[in-house]
């Protein structure tokens, strides 16, 4: 019986380890992957020991501020995200005849902009494929593709390396925007006050130019994403320095005619380079790509 709980790869292995030791790689922790697998700190333990007996080499260490992957870990953990990858095109080959699109599809997306543009639009994807599953996973700083924590990540930076494949969604532009009465007293002369991002964020890209730009000036509110500063805004705490889509979407607020503006940024749609020809992948990502295009005039000045 025991036998059949194992592949034949490299000495049979056994795929329960191979998904502990893929859940610990990906989140980092031994408390963050029992979470994640719902099971015991014992158990990952356990799986690890076991996958490290199996290989005939120590693929983590073990620290007193959690476990870092061993140069052999690196190794086994893109080795075994690949098996799990094929596995997952494998089943979602499978489309039961009927040429539909089946599987889940993981993407990630900065907070505000999954909260404020993404959300509404991507849902549409399950009526239109009912066999296809999105989980759309918000983070401000990115996750990892190589690490499969993602299918398919929106960015605001180019990667400069990693086997990706890139596809340009258009320019994000930002702006000042607050009530009415916050923007007719600055443009008359007032000093703005801000609502900006907070300490854990500081050293995020829109933190740091509002701190170089206008370094003096107080910041009233603080929330770690541009939707919650545009609530925050449209009740008069402060002036937000933030993307059009948003600032133009949001009741109560209008653009503030201050100087400088922030300079606009790329967006970015990523996919690894052995997904090119997975369906349903590729399925999401023609969709995002089609959004982004059908309005990319709410993004630009």
């Amino acid at each position: 019986m025991a036998d059949q709980k194992r592949t034949g790869f490299r000495g049979g292995l056994d795929w329960e380890d191979l998904r502990v030791f893929l859940a610990l790689g990906r989140h980092g922790s031994l408390s963050a992957a029992a979470r994640a697998l719902t099971v015991n700190h014992a158990t990952i333990s356990r799986r690890i020991q076991a996958l490290e007996d199996s290989l005939g080499e120590k693929l983590v260490d073990r620290r007193p501020d959690g476990y870092v992957l061993t140069a052999a870990g690196r190794r086994a953990l893109a080795a075994a995200s690949d098996m799990e990858s094929a596995a997952q095109s494998l089943a979602r080959a499978g489309d039961g005849g009927d040429g539909a699109v089946r599987g889940l599809v993981r993407v990630n997306a900065p907070p505000a902009l999954a909260q404020g543009f993404l959300i509404d639009r991507m849902a549409r994807l399950a009526v239109l494929h009912p066999g296809l599953d999105v989980d759309l996973a918000t983070d401000l700083r990115a996750v990892s593709l190589d690490r499969h924590k993602a299918d398919i990540a929106v960015r605001l930076t180019r990667p400069k390396d990693g086997d990706f494949i890139l596809k340009p969604l258009g320019t994000m532009g930002f702006g000042f925007y607050g009530t009415p009465a916050i923007c007719d007293a600055i443009e008359a002369g007032a000093d703005p006050v801000f609502v900006g991002f907070d300490e854990e964020s500081a050293d995020m890209p829109d933190a740091s130019w509002l701190a170089q730009r206008f370094p003096r000036a107080r910041v009233a509110f603080r929330a770690n994403n541009h939707m919650s500063q545009a609530i925050a805004a449209r009740t008069g705490a402060g002036l937000a320095v933030l993307p059009l889509y948003i600032g133009r979407q949001v009741p109560g607020l209008r653009a503030c005619a201050l100087e400088p503006v922030r300079d606009p940024r790329e967006m970015w749609l990523l996919i690894r380079g052995q997904d090119r020809k997975d369906r349903a992948i590729r399925t999401v990502a023609d969709h995002l790509q089609r959004v982004f295009e059908d309005e990319r005039g709410l993004f630009l000045t």
